[in-house]
């Protein structure tokens, strides 16, 4: 039986996200784009009720192509206004449209936004190594980094723990626990030993304790 992160829920939907695509490094700009724009809409909600409307988000925000989101305009926004298929709330709408133009900025400043946002861990995933859900943060002080510089570009929705949430997401941290099986591929590494016995002498663990959001970090379910 395979052993997952303690967020994972018995939801196929869940289970895809969880080992496929959460923290597998991603470097294609609309797919950065795409996951911006979702962290951002989960503020306050679980991410599952997100990923059950990422596919309307992808109809109703062109695909998550930034350049054309960036040209929506007051009549389009009021539309989505009218989508059940989305969260339909007017300033996390809204701010989909003010991010699409600053993430074009971004990219005209710094050739991509992959280049940017991963300027923030030097360009390589950071491997942690946390044994219990209670282990893994809500925000770090790179996420605080990234929120402040972010909302200085005029991003919206780009608080400390949602950065966290989308530097999980799309790889720049590796939070997967030590007992997932996804965490040895994703840490590049084989896995690590099994918990000490009183002798040998006892092996120490890694990372600090530090309070969860509610997946290993993913969802506020």
């Amino acid at each position: 039986m395979l052993v997952r992160c303690g967020w994972v829920t018995a939801d196929p939907l869940y289970i895809a996200y969880h080992d496929e695509e959460w923290g597998v490094p991603a470097h294609d700009d609309r797919h950065l784009f795409e996951m911006l724009i979702l962290e951002g809409a989960q503020a306050g909600l679980s991410w599952i009720t997100v990923l059950r409307k990422r596919e309307a988000y992808r109809r109703a925000f062109a695909g998550f192509d930034p350049a054309v989101v960036a040209r929506f305009r007051p009549a389009r926004v009021a539309r989505l206004l009218e989508d059940p298929g989305i969260v339909r709330n007017r300033l996390k709408v809204a701010s989909a449209v003010t991010n699409a133009r600053c993430f074009l900025e971004v990219q005209r400043e710094h050739g991509s936004f992959d280049g940017y946002l991963w300027s923030f861990v030097g360009g390589r995933p950071l491997v942690n190594a946390f044994r219990s859900m209670a282990e893994v943060p809500a925000r770090t002080a790179l996420s605080d980094a990234l929120s402040k510089d972010l909302a200085r570009r005029g991003f919206k929705f780009v608080g400390s723990t949602i950065c966290y949430a989308l530097m999980q997401a799309v790889g720049m941290v590796n939070d997967h626990l030590v007992s997932c099986f996804r965490y040895p591929a994703l840490a590049g590494a084989a896995p690590p030993p099994a918990a000490p016995s009183p002798s040998p002498p006892p092996v120490t663990p890694k990372g600090g304790a530090r309070e969860p959001r509610g997946r290993a970090r993913r969802p506020r379910a």
